[in-house]
């Protein structure tokens, strides 16, 4: 059953200056949601949740809100809150205070405001820190004291840009799980920006992949993971090797695809069109490599170079037509294959995506193949 609508975004467009920096986005977002924009620096990933706040005005195109078009409200009166990576905490005062501060400035009484925030202390783990200054804490515990700030104000949707950005990777792991376990206990709509994929793997429900100011393919992190719908969603999540060639015929439940290297297998396509000249993504863990060629697959090419790391050989190799690809084979393999070895490149033929390198104006039939895949899958 899919989450009821909270959050809609129709043909947002947005310039600064003679830029355009977003091109007439689509999005839906349901209640309960945590949404991941994934994304480079200067996607769009940003003036999109600026917009959602209220920060930013769209130049044209509608934010509805639980039904209620909010596109010209300002901040205040959208039940939207934001934490930053800068933490913007108020340096001269204590927890307690910075996490009251909104609640104060809405009139709330004393002893709501006191009950509301000992809940939040106690929901982000830190009772007892009431009475210290931002100073005195560390940059993990400054983060929890945005999170609790923004979340007592009790938003129907939580933004969040780039919130762990400046913590070590020790500790921005811990709030990843930290986060996740408050947006589940609370059921409040998360939307998280980050260009960090291991962020939006391990925490979202959705993952909404952006490029230059359009959503290139959106989706469960295992669904964008395992059927990318570009060449750009494939390289930016995870690694991935690409080969070119076109797409053949059907051969039971995989369809041909034949490289300037060789014939290989792959997933049938489930989109309704393809353009003649496309491309397979498939990962480094889906690689096989043989001394003799598989069935339904010519791919050969020698190892250039073996490293290993004790429960994992990652092997580079080089097909006939000079295109390099990388395999992740687990255990103890070492001394099995040398490296200047010919070998023969093979996978399961489901586990190869079909892609397509599809410009802005194709984004529609990206979208396409990411929602008919992910319904297969």
């Amino acid at each position: 059953m899919e989450a009821e609508t909270i959050l809609s975004l129709s043909q947002i467009r947005k310039s600064f200056s003679d830029t355009e920096v977003l091109h007439g986005l689509d999005l839906e977002i349901g209640r309960g949601e945590f949404v991941t924009l994934l994304g480079p620096s200067g996607c769009g990933k940003t003036t999109t949740i600026r917009i959602v706040a209220g920060l930013e005005r769209p130049d044209s195109g509608r934010v509805i809100l639980n039904g209620k078009d909010v596109t010209d409200l300002p901040p205040d009166k959208r039940r939207v809150n934001t934490v930053f990576q800068n933490y913007a905490l108020f340096p001269h005062m204590n927890v307690y205070k910075n996490i009251a501060y909104g609640l104060k400035i809405q009139g709330v009484d004393k002893e709501e405001i006191r009950r509301r925030v000992k809940e939040m202390l106690e929901l982000v783990e830190l009772p007892g820190f009431e009475n210290r200054r931002p100073a005195e804490l560390s940059g993990g515990q400054r983060q929890r004291v945005a999170i609790a700030r923004a979340l007592v104000l009790q938003p129907e949707i939580l933004l969040l840009d780039e919130p762990l950005g400046a913590l070590d990777l020790q500790l921005r792991r811990q709030m990843q799980r930290e986060l996740k376990s408050i947006q589940s206990r609370l059921g409040i709509t998360f939307i998280y920006i980050t260009h960090d994929q291991e962020e939006a793997l391990n925490m979202s429900d959705r993952i909404v992949v952006m490029r230059e100011g359009y959503i290139e393919q959106a989706g469960t992190p295992a669904g964008i993971y395992e059927h990318p719908a570009t060449r750009f969603a494939a390289s930016f999540i995870g690694e991935s090797n690409i080969l070119d060639g076109r797409l053949g015929e059907r051969e039971g439940e995989a369809s041909v695809f034949e490289t300037a290297a060789g014939r290989c297998l792959c997933a049938a396509p489930t989109a309704k069109t393809l353009p003649a000249d496309t491309a397979l993504s498939v990962r480094p863990d889906d690689i096989q490599l043989t001394k003799e060629p598989p069935a339904g697959f010519t791919l050969s090419g020698v190892i250039e170079d073996q490293q290993y790391t004790g429960s994992l050989l990652r092997t580079t190799l080089r097909l006939t037509d000079g295109t390099v690809i990388k395999s992740n084979r687990h255990g103890r393999l070492l001394g099995q294959m040398e490296t200047g070895q010919q070998v023969y490149v093979s996978w399961n033929p489901a586990h190869a995506a079909v892609i397509g390198g599809y410009a802005p104006a194709e984004k529609e039939d990206s979208r396409t193949v990411c929602g008919e895949a992910e319904a297969k899958a």
